[in-house]
């Protein structure tokens, strides 16, 4: 598929971005930790667009630390989407910490989902709720499909904890930083192999801001085996 990826180069020559859908990023501005003002949004998008990404999703934390509401989100994603044109095909769902008040959204179906009520979900990197696989059980019994964030990054997960929870139905999401090396060797070496074994139904950036991400993209390599793997991320589904 990729006839550049003769040697290893990086995503931006690639042409990788034209053929995934980028299903997280923190681009939605002033409303938590990602981009600060509507002008690096604007930018941003800007940019992955001359790269060839047509659809992206806006994925702002919600948590108790950051207790966005639905109503707000939905307001600020009007007021971007009428200021940035063109650009990619913009969607708004939210990346939900699995805390107190994710439990008390998900009881009363205040959630931001995906199409087919997928709703993407995470946890602390270092350690896991007491109940994950319950919580998790919860929420498809609450007619959601929980899509669980950089897996890869958990350092408290195992292989076959990853199993377990495809198994049972949840989607995992590869961070694409994480294949670059930016969380470490650790890090990368799990997306590798969770990649590989097919496990992976959607990737994304997980963008908190442009300087990050334009040197990620610019400087960190690919190898083609990588790239051909993500660009059918999901067709196993």
């Amino acid at each position: 598929m990729f006839g550049i990826f003769n040697r290893k180069c990086s995503v931006e020559e690639s042409g990788l971005l034209g053929l995934v859908e980028d299903r997280h990023s923190h681009i939605l501005y002033g409303v938590d930790d990602g981009v600060k003002t509507a002008g690096e949004s604007a930018a941003l998008l800007e940019w992955l667009y001359g790269l060839g990404l047509k659809s992206l999703w806006l994925t702002p934390h919600v948590m108790e630390d950051i207790p966005n509401t639905t109503d707000a989100l939905r307001l600020r994603m009007e007021e971007l989407v009428a200021a940035v044109k063109p650009g990619p095909e913009l969607h708004l769902a939210a990346e939900y910490m699995i805390d107190n008040l994710f439990l008390g959204r998900l009881e009363s179906g205040d959630l931001l989902c995906m199409e087919d009520g997928q709703v993407l979900v995470e946890t602390s990197t270092w350690s896991s709720p007491f109940d994950l696989p319950d919580i998790l059980s919860r929420v498809m019994s609450a007619g959601y499909r929980p899509v669980l964030a950089h897996p890869e990054r958990y350092r408290y997960m195992e292989m076959e904890d990853y199993g377990r929870l495809a198994g049972m139905g949840v989607r995992l999401q590869l961070n694409l930083p994480s294949l670059l090396g930016y969380y470490g060797d650790t890090v990368q070496a799990k997306a590798r192999k969770l990649l590989s074994d097919g496990l992976y139904s959607f990737v994304g950036s997980d963008c908190h801001g442009l300087g990050m991400l334009r040197k990620l993209y610019s400087a960190r390599v690919l190898d083609r085996k990588d790239a051909d793997m993500i660009a059918h991320i999901g067709e196993r589904d």
